[in-house]
């Protein structure tokens, strides 16, 4: 069993694309704060990536950027431009093809979307990425993401039959394998699941524990397996991972229990005995202690406000996200947690 694949599968995440942006000259569009993961690629020419607290980043022709969200940021021409707003351009022009500029200068052609994600987990997406990450058309450090983007520009520039199927795949596999790189880039000082799978003790407990979820771990057991003392795993995997080894497991499996509920094929008694609990009620208990409400009204009001997930983006992604029927920001699926909230008290992450 792989973690790594598994956080993945709970992640669900899926390309959402908007249309280019050509402009020329003296240019510059913002994004606001929303919480989003954006991305974006320089079919032609170069741009100059701005956001607070960071320097400028200056994009080339076939260079990617994959940007949160949680600070606002913008895309120019030159540092002292002051850059138009996104959302107030779409609303003004009734589409997402932005042209910018004063017609003067190189021009410049840029392509990008969203990731949306499953709601029930989203929030473990920030232990895996950093605020911005930036693959350079001359990078040698990834073949695999390199070949992955060159794909992409190819259909892009030439597109065919299904190519924004073939696209939205693309940029899935491509968010994919940026986390598998920076895996090989982390800060010695980052803890979550992608630094401890490259500590190979902390590797193989997470492993176990993903493959054999229900069963009845104690640390010594898991420590037993794994070869090392009971104190050296402990201080091991909490150094490594940010949260003890039965910590992790007990939030693991109401991740699991969140998707589920979701999903809504398995009753409650099902998904407690699937992932380890030896009762409804203990399962209910653990739920309602780490989420905020028990897991029958969780299910309830998720499903109940499951029309918000066909909210328009403000900054113009919707006729995909209507398609698709899933959450079109990180607002909207932020919304329902809101309303859960409400409804059955905080609504804090496992």
């Amino acid at each position: 069993m792989d973690p790594f694949l598994d956080l993945i599968r709970l992640l669900q995440p899926q390309a959402i694309l908007w249309a280019r942006i050509d402009a020329s000259g003296r240019w510059g569009v913002s994004f606001r704060q929303r919480d989003d993961v954006l991305f974006c690629w320089v079919q032609g020419g170069e741009c100059l990536l701005l956001r607070r607290e960071m320097q400028p980043l200056r994009l080339k022709e076939a260079d990617f950027a994959l940007i949160r969200t949680s600070t606002p940021f913008a895309l120019v021409s030159n540092p002292d431009v002051e850059p138009q707003d996104s959302e107030e351009i779409v609303a003004t022009v009734g589409h997402t093809a932005m042209t910018l500029g004063d017609d003067t200068g190189s021009p410049v052609t840029l392509r990008g979307g969203r990731f949306v994600f499953g709601m029930a987990n989203e929030d473990m997406l920030l232990d895996l990425l950093p605020q911005v990450v930036c693959i350079s058309s001359n990078d040698p450090g990834s073949s695999q993401l390199r070949a992955l983007l060159s794909m992409n520009e190819r259909e892009s520039r030439s597109p065919g039959p299904g190519s924004e199927f073939v696209t939205k795949r693309l940029m899935e596999l491509i968010f994919v394998e940026i986390l598998r790189s920076e895996a090989l880039r982390l800060n010695p000082m980052q803890t979550g699941l992608l630094a401890g799978m490259a500590d190979p003790v902390v590797a193989r407990a997470l492993t176990t524990l993903h493959g054999q979820v229900a069963e009845p771990w104690t640390v010594a057991s898991l420590a037993r397996l794994c070869g090392i003392s009971r104190s050296g795993l402990s201080h091991r995997f909490s150094q490594r991972v940010g949260l003890g080894p039965i910590e992790y497991l007990q939030r693991w499996r109401i991740a699991i229990a969140k998707d589920e509920l979701l999903k809504g094929t398995r009753n409650i008694s099902q998904i407690a005995f699937e992932i380890g609990f030896q009762s409804p009620s203990a399962f209910s208990t653990a739920f309602s202690r780490a989420v905020g409400c028990s897991p029958s009204r969780y299910a309830t009001q998720a499903s109940n406000d499951s029309a918000l997930c066909k909210t328009t983006h403000p900054s113009g992604f919707t006729s995909m996200c209507a398609e698709a029927e899933i959450p079109s920001s990180s607002a909207a699926r932020s919304e329902i947690a809101k309303r859960v909230a409400l409804n059955c008290g905080p609504f804090v992450s496992p």
